[in-house]
């Protein structure tokens, strides 16, 4: 049975190979994902432990900041060789443009000399000893045009702005919050006038105890050996790639997902077609289980080789997405390479060989039912497929299961929770079996629905082509659910992120009703009045308010009160703010519940020139919606508690008809003469939306067209092998009059409708979903249903059947009528 078994192999090489192909795409995108996780977590892991192992201790505070005498008795332990105090704080880097650059403070932090120096200077050099040399992240770098050389302009503490010669540029690693707002780095002394912080957030020590260094420092601080820090960054950067690796690995197990259905579908129609080869054997003495066991080493044999060759397809995707990274200025090591290790080895060898072997099972046990008597039969035929109790009731459990799980999610759990949408995704899921289930029942009313048009365009070639589509509705539903598998997956994330993109530009306009905002990069007011002055007399313009505020104790909480100028929407929910003035307040719900006050009550504000005051609460405001401060009270008592504070926001509307590039360049010149005003737009805020979406659409699209890639190979291998069980059928076709041409558009016409089949339940499914995924995600979501997307989902769908026909449609078209009739 072993030679035998072998020799099918053999016999059946062409058949098999769309099958290895199915396994090497799912076990190389697994590989794949393992190796670049690796290879990234490797060399993350490798930079940290370089720079933890310059440092022997290190001391952090638990609050605040470490002052002066900690890092005095550090270094006056016993064995200590060397102890620097790391100073870090706000000091925002000023543009080309005069503007401050990013959308918040630069950090500015201490580049220190020696052993203990762990900043990572990728080109040019370190500050030294120099206080007027400074050195800038390389993203920031980047995005305002600076070069090793030029001068930069950096803001201290109090706002007053220094030049610096830049003479480096650094890579911020796995420290998040400086890849997150840029770093600007300096002397020691430099760093701490410039931010003006009182203390260091870290000091490193070399050649002393971490017992010692605790003793002396006292309990009110954490101390850390090299390596505990090391693991904290470490595990601090694994974060971010773990996430990404699971998002990967969801892709992939999708992808291994279709190609079980394609394996299994092809095994199925193999031993369905070896009927008569496995009789023969029955008749020559083999048992039952010899068979079953001839047919899973076939699939074992099949699976490891293509698993094996799938390991190879992984390395070079790794290796090849390594490379395009480093094109990409991505932060990897500059030594980032790819490597197998064993346990990615074994994973995928392991995923190859269960995948294929279990999906070869169920066809398995069919062959050993097939009856010694079977051996004298010219033609098996194709089982008749009958519905079944079983299947109603298994497919209705499913379904009623994922639609009330779905309906929960939606309709019961609070929306913008992560349970809700995992109970939705669930729901997904098991409604997805219940189409699994009842899909070939499906595919002859589907078939007929989708054949309508074909069958009348293409006359008898499309008429035969529809009722063949229609006869094997197993094999057919097994199919077109692998290309279901990806329509609906492309076509959810295509409503979601439509949906999305719409229910943000609506909140964005709720919210943010204006056209221009003048804003600082921190809630500081820092917008002079003059500003605004300058613009509301300005013809082009609608509108102008503005919005002040400060900091202050309310009712014994440290609040944010301010007041507003000029036309601003309230959104008051409960009392009245007519008439608003002297001695009274409006605040937010969330304010008025955390303080617990409503309507008609009062509150007392500890002002700077008046005292306390007492004002009257006279309305509640929605401060999701309103602009307004979470304390609110008029303008002129405002002056009086306060003094004349400058703007905290400025916002503008354009008068109808005036160009917006004319009213952009009218608010920039009114803001030009400060560079810690900024001016944004609700416009370039949709497009910031926009460029995301479109990223995370674009990213997924193309992990998802892998399973779309592996659906493309089972029909092209369920039509190849019903092309070859059909042989004697085309071959009487031809015989009655069918031309070559025709048995080409049959073939074709049969993979359109196949192909249609699979995209049209897909899209349905992909719109519930997406739907009910929205409600989940976002309360008050806008569904919006990207219909020209959709169709062109569709059309692929059919139009990829078409080209998956065309070789199997020529191997037909170019068998000998004689040959093909004659019996084997």
């Amino acid at each position: 049975m072993l030679r035998t078994a072998l020799a099918g192999l053999r016999a059946h090489l062409m058949r098999l190979l769309l099958t290895s192909v199915a396994i090497v795409l799912g076990v190389g995108f697994i590989t794949g994902t393992f190796v670049l996780n690796d290879t990234m977590e490797a060399g993350v892991a490798e930079r940290v432990t370089a720079d933890a192992g310059k440092v022997d201790v290190v001391v952090l505070p638990k609050t605040g900041v470490l002052p002066e005498e900690v890092l005095d008795r550090v270094r006056a332990l016993p064995g200590v060789t060397e102890a620097q105090g790391l100073v870090r704080g706000g000091a925002p880097v000023l543009g080309k443009d005069g503007k401050t650059a990013g959308d918040f403070p630069t950090t500015a932090v201490s580049v220190v000399s020696g052993r203990l120096d762990r900043t990572n200077v990728v080109t040019g050099a370190g500050p030294g000893e120099d206080d007027r040399a400074a050195v800038l992240d390389e993203n920031t770098a980047k995005a305002q045009g600076f070069r090793v050389g030029d001068t930069i302009t950096v803001l201290d503490h109090e706002q007053n702005p220094h030049d610096f010669r830049l003479v480096g540029l650094i890579d911020t690693g796995v420290d998040q919050e400086l890849g997150f707002t840029g770093a600007v780095g300096f002397t020691t002394d430099t760093a701490r006038r410039m931010t003006g912080v009182k203390g260091y957030a870290e000091i490193d020590v070399a050649g002393a105890d971490a017992r010692a260094v605790a003793a002396a420092v006292g309990g009110a601080y954490t101390v850390k050996t090299g390596a505990e820090l090391a693991d904290d960054l470490a595990r601090a950067a694994g974060v971010e790639n773990q996430m990404i690796t699971l998002g990967l690995l969801m892709f992939g197990l999708v992808a291994m997902f279709v190609a079980a259905l394609v394996i299994s579908n092809t095994f199925t129609i193999l031993v369905a077609q070896r009927t008569r080869e496995m009789a023969l054997l029955r008749c020559i003495g083999a048992t039952r289980g010899q068979v079953f066991g001839s047919v899973l080493l076939e699939s074992a044999a099949v699976g490891l080789l293509a698993s094996v060759a799938g390991l190879i397809a992984g390395y070079g995707l790794a290796s090849l997405a390594i490379t395009v990274l480093a094109a990409l200025d991505s932060p990897l090591p500059t030594d980032a390479q790819a490597a197998l290790t064993p346990p990615t080895v074994v994973a995928g060898l392991a995923v190859g060989l269960v995948v294929t072997v279990g999906s070869a099972v169920l066809p398995a046990r069919s062959a050993t039912r097939v009856p010694p008597v079977a051996a004298l039969r010219d033609h098996a035929g194709e089982p008749a497929f009958r519905v079944g109790l079983v299947r109603c009731g298994i497919a209705a459990l499913f379904l009623v299961a994922g639609l009330g799980t779905t309906a929960a999610g939606v309709f019961v759990l609070e929306p913008g929770q992560q349970v809700s949408l995992v109970v939705v995704m669930a729901g997904g899921v098991l409604t997805f079996l219940a189409v699994l289930v009842l899909g070939p029942v499906l595919v002859r009313p589907l078939s007929a629905f989708v054949g309508w048009v074909p069958r009348r365009m293409f006359g008898v070639p499309g008429r035969l082509a529809v009722d063949n589509a229609a006869r094997n509705p197993k094999r057919a539903a097994t199919t077109t659910v692998a290309l279901t598998i990806g329509v609906t997956l492309m076509t959810l994330i295509s409503v979601v992120t439509a949906s999305t993109r719409l229910s943000l530009t609506v909140k964005l306009d709720e919210q943010f009703p204006i056209d221009y905002l003048l804003a600082g990069q921190s809630r500081d007011a820092v917008v002079p009045r003059s500003v605004a002055e300058e613009l509301r007399g300005r013809p082009e313009l609608d509108s102008v308010a503005q919005i002040r505020q400060v900091t202050a104790r309310v009712s014994g909480e440290r609040l944010s009160v301010g007041t507003f100028e000029g036309p601003v929407e309230p959104y008051v929910v409960a009392g009245s703010m007519a008439g608003f003035g002297p001695g009274e307040a409006a605040l937010s719900e969330l304010t008025a519940k955390a303080l617990g006050v409503r309507v008609g009550d009062s509150v007392a504000i500890e002002t700077r020139r008046a005292g306390t005051a007492s004002l009257r609460v006279t309305a509640l405001l929605d401060g999701n919606q309103s602009t307004l401060p979470p304390v609110t009270v008029a303008q002129g008592p405002f002056d009086a508690y306060f003094g004349a504070v400058p703007d905290a926001r400025v916002m503008v509307n354009v008068r109808d008809g005036v160009p917006l590039e004319r009213a952009r360049a009218m608010v920039d010149a009114a803001a030009a003469p400060y560079p810690d005003v900024r001016v944004s737009s609700s416009t370039e805020i949709r497009g910031q939306f926009d460029e995301t979406l479109d990223m995370v659409l674009m990213i997924i699209t193309g992990l998802l067209g892998l399973a779309i890639l592996i659906s493309l190979f089972g029909i092209a291998n369920t039509l190849s092998l019903s092309v070859h069980e059909r042989t004697r059928e085309s071959a009487l076709l031809r015989a009655l009059g069918l031309t070559r041409s025709q048995l080409r558009r049959m073939l074709s016409v049969e993979a359109l409708v196949l192909g249609l089949i699979g995209a049209l339940v897909g899209v349905v499914l992909g719109v519930v979903f997406g739907w009910a995924a929205m409600r989940a995600m976002l309360d008050g979501a806008v569904m919006s249903v990207p219909v020209a997307r959709i169709v062109l989902f569709v059309a692929l769908a059919g139009v990829a059947g078409v080209l998956a026909a065309v070789l199997p449609a020529r191997r037909a078209a170019r068998a000998s009528i004689v040959g093909s009739l004659t019996p084997t």
